[in-house]
């Protein structure tokens, strides 16, 4: 117990250490993306702390497994270079008990994953679109910071000075645009009104900015006249119709409903999410004999071939779960053949290693 418990603590902190740096490297680039969304005004900054809770999930069923897989190779590749491994054997831990002390964190990962990718993953992905449709679509000028001047795209600059108590309308708006006239020479156009508010049509999905009570003065640079219209009345076009997501896609589906469908879409997602917790023990055996390093060679000699092997696995599930959606692969076979053919080369190289004497 003493032993397993000493291994177990090296795998799962080293796994710890490596999950919470690339933790922290996806969540970071996609928190950036998000961040810049809501610069632009596309959405508010009150909802980025819950689309990036309900993203984690996604996240940690990639990342653990990696995790884990560095983990055994870095923990073990320390344990070989200090000789620890070599007098455990000597003492008569086999091979196969390192194995197998290596398989219960193994199941804690897996067991992991399995509730990442078969529940709160596919959860947390249809929380997000719904709540992004629902900011999409709703009137909201949370995202407007009044008293700044704010690109919409396009040429067009708009400000505004207030908004109301309900932020439902704007106070003093000025728009500036770069249009072309019929002919082709560049205006300038500027409208300033004394209120606006947002709506999106029904029929094409654009959202306007309807102005009342304003001004509208048209300049063409090098002349010294310029066009002025005043309304009553008066909407700005801000965006077009996006294309909207598909909040049927398999994607966003429980796995009972994907068991459920026999559609090639929704069985290639139901082996992706049943694949994970799989892939974990795998990569466990894998990790075994790769971890077996020389001295002389340092803890990282195997680290690049291992990763390159981690992402020939996942480039190939990736690869079958594109091609059974598409009807490309055969939906009967799945994503089985590949994980069943990195188990056999994990096979093979355990007792490769266990032939020579390289304990894993």
């Amino acid at each position: 117990m003493i032993i397993f418990r000493y291994l177990t603590r090296e795998i799962l902190q080293t796994m710890a250490a490596v999950a919470g740096v690339l933790l922290l490297v996806i969540m970071g680039s996609r928190f950036i993306r998000y961040f810049a969304n809501a610069a632009e005004g596309e959405i508010p900054l009150d909802i980025l702390g819950t689309l990036m809770l309900f993203h984690l999930p996604g996240f940690l069923e990639l990342i653990l497994p990696l995790s884990f897989f560095l983990g055994i190779l870095l923990a073990y590749g320390q344990l070989y270079l200090n000789s620890e491994i070599t007098v455990l054997v000597a003492c008569g831990t086999s091979p196969n008990r390192l194995l197998q002390v290596s398989l219960v964190p193994a199941t804690l990962v897996a067991v992991l994953v399995g509730l990442c990718s078969l529940w709160l993953t596919p959860a947390g992905a249809l929380h997000n679109e719904v709540m992004l449709e629902e900011q999409r679509s709703q009137l909201d000028f949370s995202a407007l910071t009044p008293g700044r001047f704010q690109d919409f795209g396009g040429g067009r600059t708009a400000y505004t000075e207030a908004l109301s108590d309900d932020e439902q309308e704007m106070r003093e708006v000025f728009i500036s645009e770069r249009q072309r006239r019929s002919d082709g020479t560049p205006s300038t156009v500027v409208t300033r009104a004394a209120a606006g508010y947002q709506t999106v049509d029904a029929d094409t999905g654009s959202r306007f900015l309807v102005l009342s009570d304003g001004q509208r003065y048209s300049v063409e640079p090098g002349r010294a006249q310029a066009e002025r219209l005043e309304f009553g009345t008066y909407a700005v076009r801000l965006s077009r119709a996006m294309e909207r997501p598909d909040l049927e896609d398999p994607e966003y589906a429980t796995t009972p409903a994907l068991a459920a469908d026999d559609a090639p879409a929704a069985r290639a997602q139901l082996q992706w999410r049943l694949g994970l917790p799989v892939m974990v023990f795998i990569l466990t055996l894998l990790a075994m004999p790769l971890s077996r390093v020389n001295p002389r060679q340092g803890r990282f000699a195997k680290l690049l071939p291992a990763i390159f092997l981690y992402v020939a696995y996942l480039s190939l599930l990736l690869a079958a779960l594109d091609g059974i959606a598409q009807g490309g692969w055969p939906a009967g076979l799945g994503m089985w053949p590949i994980h069943a053919a990195f188990l056999a080369v994990g096979l093979a190289m355990t007792l490769h290693a266990q032939r020579k004497g390289m304990s894993g």
